[in-house]
């Protein structure tokens, strides 16, 4: 069997507790997840069944899972490499759209849509195209996005939001949710405005359900995005539309946090750690307040322990919020 780290398919009711007594039995640890019957965790292995009866599995296991676990105790049925023909909808000419840089402080927002068809799927499926998020390796990053835009037939977005762009927005929005809202939409229309050269067109648009209110985006939408179907859904990366779109959003990413590394002379570190707090100090005292508002998201609550730690009210170009 070839190495895959994701897998999907549908369980019934009756499945569905089979698998879980099984989890209970083999000393799974149960965390409690929104919007799941169970999330169970084991070295190198996740798995998690959605209220709809989805079961996501993730990991460097999942094929052992699969083939050991799912498809004799389960399933009853061989189902890795016959995906489309139990859920025809996996091969659907679709649109996946995903972010990154929304939890760190230091660098860009970037928002990335991708076109799939059946042909770039099941390519895709050789390269192990998988979430971001379960890639550690920014050379790993770099390849599988060069993999992505280099595919015939693919279509793709990328929407970067600068700092001073992502300030502006915030102070003006007030809402991380709608700046990703209107990334998204602004996504979405660059991509349907070629729809024409999607063979064969996109039948949705797949991303995650980042608001409480699947309406924050529609509103956001624009003129040819209201002409498709919006698809939000909770650990949307599954799709593999979504894990390419995320491939190419943190490609963008850390490629902009590195010049902004270079062109201060630090290097600016991801999330919003303490480390974080010592690199923006340290560059608030070698460039003052104001160059906040060209490397960081101010709204974050580093920026006000930066000020109060360097006795600042400062000057930041913009208006901090809470």
């Amino acid at each position: 069997m070839k190495q895959i780290t994701l897998f999907t398919c549908l369980l019934n009711n009756e499945q569905s507790e089979e698998l879980k007594n099984y989890l209970k039995e083999s000393g799974f640890e149960f965390k409690e997840i929104p919007y799941t019957k169970f999330s169970a965790f084991k070295k190198d292995l996740s798995v998690t069944l959605y209220s709809s009866g989805k079961l996501v599995v993730q990991g460097k296991k999942t094929g052992e899972f699969v083939e050991f676990v799912l498809e004799p105790l389960i399933l009853k049925k061989a189902v890795i490499g016959y995906e489309e023909v139990y859920d025809p909808s996996v091969i659907l000419p679709r649109i996946g759209v995903d972010e990154s840089g929304k939890g760190d402080y230091f660098g860009p927002l970037c928002v990335a849509g991708v076109y799939v068809n059946k042909d770039i799927i099941k390519l895709w499926r050789e390269y192990n195209i998988r979430d971001s998020k379960l890639i550690q390796s920014d050379n790993t990053i770099v390849k599988l996005a060069d993999v992505i835009k280099k595919t015939p037939g693919c279509w793709y977005s990328i929407v970067p939001i600068g700092n001073e762009a992502y300030n502006r927005l915030y102070e003006n929005m007030g809402s991380v949710h709608k700046i990703l809202a209107w990334g998204h939409a602004r996504v979405i229309e660059n991509l349907m405005s070629n729809q024409d050269k999607m063979i064969p067109s996109p039948e949705k648009v797949v991303c995650d359900q980042f608001a409480n209110s699947k309406g924050v985006i529609n509103d956001a939408l624009m003129k040819f995005g209201r002409t498709i179907e919006i698809e939000q859904k909770h650990k949307a990366e599954s799709d593999i539309a979504v894990a390419a779109a995320s491939i190419l959003a943190r490609c963008e990413f850390i490629t902009r946090l590195s010049r902004l590394s270079k062109q201060y002379g630090i290097e600016l570190p991801r999330g919003a750690s303490g480390k974080v707090e010592e690199v923006a100090l340290e560059l608030v005292r070698k460039y003052g307040a104001e160059v906040l508002n060209k490397v960081a998201k101010l709204h974050f609550k580093t920026t006000e322990k930066i000020m109060k730690q360097n006795k600042l009210s400062g000057d930041i170009n913009s208006k901090s919020g809470s």
